[in-house]
């Protein structure tokens, strides 16, 4: 069964906007039972009911995603703190360092001194 589209939001206001209007007309009963004003009050209530639900499980994601990202910031600070001590412990060229994903000092290239170019005049 195929998963049915979100109203638009314009819609669904009209749709409520309609509903309020219902509310006012004193004399409505209709022949098709499921139409009736106790019938469309219930399922306008389950609409609420869900949207509420939602609003509540959208607040506790955005909450989840916060507290994650947070995690993720201590864990990242901590790994930073364990290479600084590493890097105090056993060194900068040691394999202790390199095992944590760091270049050793001495595989940096080195810089090469330049020598000076000779200027020829032509004059």
């Amino acid at each position: 069964m195929k998963k049915p589209n979100r109203l638009n939001r314009t819609v669904l206001n009209e749709d409520h906007e309609a509903f309020r209007s219902l509310l006012a007309i004193r004399d409505y009963h209709p022949q098709i039972a499921e139409f009736g004003l106790a019938e469309v009050t219930a399922v306008r209530d389950a609409l609420e009911a869900a949207q509420n639900d939602r609003a509540q499980k959208d607040a506790a994601f955005e909450a989840a995603k916060d507290a994650e990202e947070a995690a993720e910031h201590r864990f990242h600070e901590a790994i930073l703190g364990v290479k600084d001590q590493v890097r105090s412990q056993y060194g900068a060229s040691s394999d202790q360092y390199a095992s944590l994903g760091l270049k050793k000092r001495n595989e940096y290239a080195r810089g090469r001194r330049r020598t000076a170019k000779t200027r020829s005049n032509p004059i």
